[in-house]
């Protein structure tokens, strides 16, 4: 900012002008302000003379052009800085407007101070009067009395002239400024200054210290006034807008090395136009800060005479708020105009001071700078404290003057109590910030109002970011909770949800029987039971971790190993659904026990693959529970021994031909099917299905005891590769090389390894 703001600046001035050297260009722009240096130079007239290269000489062209417009920001920021704090001092600003203030405090007194107001105001202050001695408050009803008959008496006198204590030549505002550059001369030493004249001296000591002698630092690396010839030809040089001439008179003088710096422009100037321009805006910032707030001051203490017009008018004759609104604007009026003294002192002293500072350091400008720098960021924090402490002591004053005009001081002058019409003055006492939180409590309070949302078309908290996008959120909500039926906890939108709950407690029921929460065998089981009552395996985590589970390596395992069963029991050509599920299952338990014997896979996985099994099984035979009775319920006969016959040697044949008898077809009731009729031969089919599913079931649950032993697990595809051969002669289906299991080999009964590579699989089952 500190590059970009005066060069942004200075590039503003060089557009306004084309007839001076970019040194000088903004002088049209700064030469109403009149500001010169001791030796009557202005300040807007000040060049920086350098070598502007050329085409031969690019680099110096770069190089001046940056130093002129850097330069030209910082006159301008310079010369404004003094001007305001001349401006702020010479009270020339107060010539604007007094003429206006002096007729409108005129035309206010005479609307507002008529004969009419005043009895109406004398007579609601003797009702007090009369209401003090009524309740026998005698002293209350003395001070009244006495407050009335002051206000009766210094009312005209003030409303005769409203402002001629503080606009007239003699009044508060001149006498105040008079005083504190009087002190401020005093200080320094000056015991006969005249106050117009110091003025004038105050702006050339801070255009030397801060604008000549920093210039001459800057363009040629030292103070050239020190040497009467070199002063002369710079101050004639600058005169003339010439930077030949300037350059010519500082070589005539006798000074080759600012001759030298004029011909060679470097890099170093630009910082230390840099490093100037920072210090001297802080040097300047604080004299800037002073000189505002001595026009505030001032400006403070008008607008307390115009107030007090209200008071001698009508307010003062009544007892509470409006004498002490009175009160508060004469106090306040006489404080402002002494806080304007204060602060000229405290801006006089600082613009003497730091012309003795300047001149006792010599050519070292820059040690100045550095170090005032430093001190006027701390005298702005002090100046800060200052301000506050006349803050709490005009609030002090103004309410002893009303509490005892209220009746409620005390001989020992006691500060405790608030007058009435004091608002909150114990608060900004105790906590400067008290009044910035009552201020956002108060938009707080608006914002929440109800009466704010009705003004506001029902927006609740309309200065809340977003609040409009959360009304029309709601509004568009509304219209469907809103409908009878729809929200509360048991209304349809909390029924659509309470799936959840059954599908819940249908997988700890089912964990429970199985092997209990967060086993291998308690996980499958409690998937078997959310299946059972309608839940997908999308539902799957949700109804584990509300049936209790919380190990998520067993939870995720039986979840994967039940969707991928899922997913492939459609894959097999099977009439029964739950056997095609089973075969899935044992296909895949096969799977993950010969990766885990590779050294691939996991025995979590493998562990939750044969407990999916499991519980495929168990459905299966869940839905063949058995329960046919052959042969009247004889232990031998016929029936018993064909279906025992096929069940120890399966074949096409036999279950075709039972499957014909079945049907009808009593032409095939020849051999073991002797006698038996198409009743009896569809109870012998079912009964075929049922031990399967029984055998299977058996099968599975004894691999599960120790699935190191890999005769279980073959043993068990074997059972189940009988059902599905059963399954698909009696419906028909062909053999692909896909849809059906594998029966297991004859010579593989010992894979090498499978003991160890499935030990631990078991310790997770069991």
């Amino acid at each position: 900012m500190l590059f970009v703001f005066p060069g942004v600046l200075g590039a503003v001035a060089v557009a306004e002008t084309g007839t001076r050297t970019a040194g000088s260009s903004s002088s049209s722009a700064l030469g109403w302000m009149r500001i010169a240096d001791s030796s009557g130079v202005q300040l807007s007239s000040y060049i920086f003379a350098t070598d502007r290269g050329g085409v031969l000489n690019p680099g110096n062209t770069v190089t001046s052009s940056i130093l002129g417009l850097e330069f030209a920001g910082w006159k301008i920021i310079v010369t404004t800085a003094i001007w305001l704090i001349g401006y702020a001092l010479s009270f020339r600003w107060l010539d604007m407007f007094s003429s206006a203030l002096t007729g409108m405090a005129h035309t206010l007194t005479g609307q507002i101070a008529t004969p009419i107001m005043l009895v109406t105001a004398a007579a609601i202050g003797s009702f007090f009067v009369a209401w003090f001695v009524a309740r026998g408050f005698y002293a209350k009803a003395t001070t009244q009395v006495v407050t009335m008959v002051a206000v009766a008496v210094l009312g005209p006198l003030f409303l005769a002239e409203p402002l001629a204590d503080v606009l007239s030549s003699h009044g508060l505002l001149i006498q105040g400024r008079d005083l504190g550059i009087s002190v401020a001369a005093g200080l320094d030493g000056n015991d006969s200054a005249d106050p117009s004249g110091m003025v004038a001296t105050m702006q050339n000591t801070l255009a030397d210290n801060l604008a000549r002698r920093p210039l001459q630092v800057w363009n040629f690396g030292h103070v050239i006034d020190g040497k009467p010839a070199c002063r002369a030809a710079w101050t004639a040089g600058i005169n003339a807008g010439s930077e030949g001439r300037v350059r010519s008179g500082l070589r005539a003088c006798g000074d080759s090395v600012a001759g030298e710096s004029i011909d060679n422009p470097s890099y170093e100037q630009v910082g230390t136009g840099l490093l100037l321009l920072i210090l001297g805006t802080v040097l300047l910032a604080f004299a800037a800060i002073l000189a505002i707030k001595v026009i505030k001051a001032a400006l403070d203490t008008i607008y307390h005479g115009l107030m007090s017009i209200f008071g001698f008018a009508a307010g003062g004759f009544v007892y509470g708020p409006t004498q002490t609104f009175l009160v508060r604007n004469m106090v306040d009026s006489v404080i402002a105009a002494a806080r304007m003294t204060a602060f000229t002192v405290f801006l006089g002293i600082y613009v003497l001071l730091l012309g003795d500072l300047f001149r006792l350091a010599g050519d070292q400008v820059m040690a100045v700078f550095i170090v005032g720098g430093i001190v006027e960021v701390i005298a702005i924090l002090q100046l800060k404290r200052l301000s506050r402490s006349l803050d709490r002591g005009n609030e002090w004053l103004a309410n002893r003057f009303a509490l005892v005009i209220q009746g409620a001081g005390n001989a020992r002058g006691s500060s405790g109590g608030t007058a009435l019409g004091m608002g909150a003055i114990g608060a900004k006492q105790s906590f400067p910030g008290a009044s910035v939180l009552a201020g956002l409590a108060a938009v707080s309070t608006v914002s929440n109002s109800p009466a704010t949302e009705w003004l506001l078309g029902g927006t609740r908290s309309p200065l809340r970011p977003f609040a409009r996008t959360e009304r029309a959120s709601q509004v568009a909500q509304w219209g469907l909770w809103g409908r009878p039926g729809f929200g509360g906890s048991d209304g349809h939108y909390a029924q659509s949800y309470m799936n959840r709950l059954m599908f819940g407690n249908a997988a700890r029921r089912a964990a429970r029987a199985a092997g209990g929460v967060n086993t291998v065998r308690g996980a499958a089981a409690a998937l078997q039971g959310m299946e059972d009552v309608g839940g997908k395996v999308s539902d799957a985590w949700g109804a584990l971790t509300a049936a209790g589970f919380t190990d998520e390596t067993v939870m995720f395992n039986a979840i994967r190993s039940w969707g991928i069963v899922d997913a492939n029991s459609d894959d097999w050509t099977l009439a029964d659904k739950h056997l095609g599920h089973v075969v899935a299952a044992v296909q895949r338990a096969q799977d993950s026990s010969l990766r885990l014997l590779r050294g691939e896979g996991e025995s979590e996985e493998a562990a939750a693959d044969l407990a999916t099994l499991q519980a495929a099984a168990f459905r299966y035979r869940r839905a063949n529970p058995g329960g046919v009775t052959l042969d009247g319920g004889a232990a031998t006969g016929p029936q018993r021994r064909f279906v025992s016959d096929y069940m120890d040697s399966p074949t096409q044949a036999k279950i075709k031909q039972l499957q014909q008898l079945s049907n009808g077809d009593l032409t095939v009731a020849t051999g073991m099917l002797a006698n038996i009729d198409q009743a009896d031969a569809g109870r012998m089919m079912q009964w075929i299905g049922n031990e399967h599913a029984k055998r299977v079931l058996e099968q599975v649950d004894t691999v599960l005891t120790d699935p190191a032993d890999g005769e279980l697990l073959r043993n068990a595809r074997r059972v189940i590769v009988a059902a599905t051969d059963t399954d698909q002669w009696a419906a028909g289906a062909a053999r692909t090389p896909w849809n059906s299991l594998a029966p297991p080999g004859i010579n593989n009964s010992a894979l090498p390894g499978w003991n160890s590579a499935l030990r631990e699989v078991g310790s997770l089952l069991n």
